[in-house]
């Protein structure tokens, strides 16, 4: 039973969007998942990282990666670990620190990671493809509205 299903008539209807919100974020995401591994024999987790990094050339350093993932430090080490085994990323001192070092996709880690978001776009696309332009623009004008609220009452809670 999906997240969804869980709620009734009587229910606000805020909470029913909320729950739908979730349950299609979760199929998506699954299918994502699936894909990930069917096509690519790699996880979400690693797409992510590699994801980071291709936004920052130069690299990142294991805590900005963290951060930017939202993970513990432990998760991006297990995720880099396996990565730099296939030669997907590389470890580069950081001049000064030498306790730290940055992470870097490397020439065959940026080429795979290309591949895997090609796809990856094409599967979100895919799965709005019920959606007109119309009713994308809408729904993300509307979810931004919803952001902007609920980001306004964070600031005022912290």
């Amino acid at each position: 039973m999906d997240m969804e299903a869980r709620a009734h008539s009587e229910h606000p209807e805020a909470l029913r969007l909320w729950l739908r919100l979730l349950t299609c974020t979760q199929l998506v995401e699954k299918q994502v998942r699936s894909r990930l591994r069917e096509r690519f024999d790699t996880t979400l987790p690693r797409f992510d990282l590699m994801a980071q990094l291709e936004r920052s050339p130069a690299g990142l350093k294991m805590n900005e990666l963290s951060r930017r993932m939202m993970v513990t430090g432990g998760n991006v080490t297990g995720i880099t670990d396996q990565l730099v085994a296939e030669s997907l990323v590389e470890r580069v001192d950081v001049e000064g620190d030498r306790r730290a070092y940055r992470v870097r996709l490397t020439p065959k880690g940026r080429k795979q990671f290309h591949e895997m978001a090609r796809q990856h776009e094409d599967w979100i696309v895919e799965a709005f493809a019920s959606l007109s332009e119309k009713d994308i623009a809408t729904l993300h004008r509307l979810l931004g509205k919803v952001k902007d609220h609920a980001g306004g009452h964070q600031e005022a809670v912290a």
